[in-house]
């Protein structure tokens, strides 16, 4: 009986140190080193630069990513799909898929990515894997897409928005506005929700 209290303590002390993918991703991505230009650019040249720039990149995603593949192919029973690129972090021990989005984020863009993580956790994970994450790189992030959608609540689909360059000092300000006010509205719903 003692021992199994023991391991009960255990578990309940361990569990909030638990690794969070939210702690390994970034939002917003600063790709300055790609040197895009400021004008239009197509998916295909973000993710060309990006792999032109690998070990930058991988500098910028964070601890313990890897890169595994470009345009990966994910094949089901009756259609393919095919993943911008695909990442594995070793200390979150679960693959990352990285779809590139010119533009402001979509609900496709979400359903899109909710589609390949599942296909990819029933095809390609292994069973000592953790489950996939996607994350969705946009130019521009929708705050109703986030609150209405799949985003909201899932533990594996993120959005992040990716800079081409380092912002201005002012435009740096009005970022820190909008997200204190974002923190702000959030802790005001939990509060309305307890």
């Amino acid at each position: 009986m003692l021992r199994r209290n023991k391991t009960f303590r255990a578990k309940e002390k361990t569990e909030p140190l638990k690794l969070d993918p939210k702690d390994f991703l970034r939002d917003p991505y600063i790709l300055d080193f790609l040197n895009l230009p400021v004008q239009p650019v197509l998916e295909t040249d973000v993710e060309k630069a990006l792999i032109d720039n690998l070990q930058t990149f991988l500098l910028e995603l964070g601890k313990g990513f890897a890169f595994v593949a470009r345009q990966q192919r994910i094949c089901t029973d009756d259609q393919d799909f095919y993943t911008d690129l695909v990442f594995y972090n070793f200390k979150l021990k679960c693959f990352m898929l990285i779809d590139l989005k010119i533009g402001k984020l979509n609900h496709q863009d979400v359903g899109q990515m909710d589609t390949y993580v599942r296909i990819y956790d029933e095809h390609h994970k292994e069973a000592e894997d953790n489950p996939t994450i996607g994350l969705i790189l946009c130019s521009q992030k929708s705050e109703a897409i986030a609150k209405y959608s799949v985003l909201k609540d899932s533990e594996q689909l993120f959005t992040a928005k990716y800079m081409p360059y380092l912002p201005s000092e002012d435009e740096l300000v009005k970022c820190l506005k909008q997200d204190r006010e974002l923190i702000v509205q959030k802790s005001e719903e939990r509060q309305k929700d307890e």
